[in-house]
């Protein structure tokens, strides 16, 4: 895959990269589940429906994986405490892709037919396509999206004009500092070894990043390639014995076939970095991130301001996550066979909250 620039902010050199799109007909749970108190403490009041109006939407996910479901269930939080409410005054339809593109452009095609008020792509993938497809009069906000400006969702992050805005998931500086606990932390760590899936934009623009970064340190990326999740054991496998560490991306065909590369990590004590929260959660090491569904509440709040405000997406600056922090896994330490220095829980802010037991 070609390498593209990272894309310029004013006062932040960003990178943003991508995820998400949708298949099947499905109703989303009005974000009722895993609200996040830390989302929602500053969140507005439920305003509850007071234009007498009724919204529809639809929502096109890439594909189902732990993220990305974050991502949607923040955004409906959003909308919820905005007094947008599912089964009052909204109607929500949502599309997941299952990572193959061509449903991911029948998808696109579906919305572009319909009548809404509003359309959110969870991550690159569905975002170059809704933003293709659909007509310009449409409000699109995209979320888990890399780089919008490479993905050429919108030509300037301040102000992104047209009909189209949203939120990045990446901040460089969030693969930077992990890249740097490794080569502090881990001084015996020579090559650090990545599955990725190289058609995936995204992984590309993060995979970049990575190696700069690892170069400075002397420490060589090695790369097993995928082609979809089916790929992923294999590719893990095949790096026993030849890397020191594992590492991916927000590579959606890694990243739902991740189970099979935290069982090779954990079966030959290979210490595992991942992009982001959820997969350490799961059971990767560590990561330098935030929560997804922080992430979704924050373009939900875009998109109450869209339709209950008119506001143009275009006129509404593309954002991203500011706040972040080292998070650990303990319990996928040792099973890793890491020993957990205090050293290492000193570069944690929010120990409470990101350190896990």
């Amino acid at each position: 895959m070609k390498k593209k620039k990272i894309w310029l902010g004013l006062s932040l050199c960003m990178m943003l990269v991508s995820a998400g799109c949708g298949n099947n007909n499905a109703a989303v749970n009005s974000g009722n589940a895993a609200n996040d108190p830390a989302a929602t403490a500053s969140a507005p009041a439920d305003s509850g429906s007071t234009d007498g109006k009724s919204y529809k939407i639809a929502i096109s996910q890439y594909v189902e994986h732990p993220s990305l479901d974050a991502t949607r269930e923040g955004f409906m939080a959003a909308l919820k405490d905005g007094g947008l409410v599912e089964g009052e005054n909204l109607t929500v339809d949502l599309q997941y892709a299952q990572a193959d593109q061509t449903n991911n452009l029948s998808i696109a095609q579906k919305i572009a037919g319909d009548s809404n008020d509003l359309v959110l792509a969870i991550a690159t993938p569905s975002a170059q396509s809704v933003v293709q497809k659909v007509s310009k009069d449409t409000p699109i906000l995209f979320a888990a999206v890399t780089d919008p400006i490479d993905a050429k969702l919108v030509t300037d992050l301040e102000h992104p004009g047209a009909n189209v805005s949203g939120a990045s998931d990446t901040n460089p500086e969030s693969i930077t500092r992990l890249m740097n606990f490794i080569a502090t932390q881990f001084p015996d760590v020579k090559k650090l070894g990545i599955i990725i899936n190289e058609g995936e934009q995204n992984a590309v623009v993060m995979s970049d990043i990575a190696k700069a970064e690892l170069d400075k340190h002397g420490i060589e990326l090695v790369k097993a390639a995928v082609t979809n999740t089916s790929e992923v054991k294999q590719a893990a496998d095949s790096l026993v014995g030849r890397v020191d560490a594992f590492y991916i991306t927000l590579d959606n065909s890694v990243v739902s076939g991740v189970d099979a590369i935290i069982q090779t990590a954990n079966d030959n004590k290979i210490p595992f970095f991942s992009a982001d929260r959820d997969t350490v959660e799961k059971g990767a090491f560590a990561t330098v991130g935030f929560k997804y569904y922080d992430h979704g509440y924050q373009v939900g709040q875009m998109a109450v301001e869209v339709l209950k405000d008119g506001k143009n997406p275009g006129d509404m600056k593309v954002t991203m996550q500011e706040k972040l922090d080292l998070i650990l896994n303990l319990k996928a330490a040792e099973a890793q066979g890491i020993e957990v220095t205090d050293a290492m829980k000193a570069e944690v802010a929010d120990q409470a909250a990101n350190i896990i037991q």
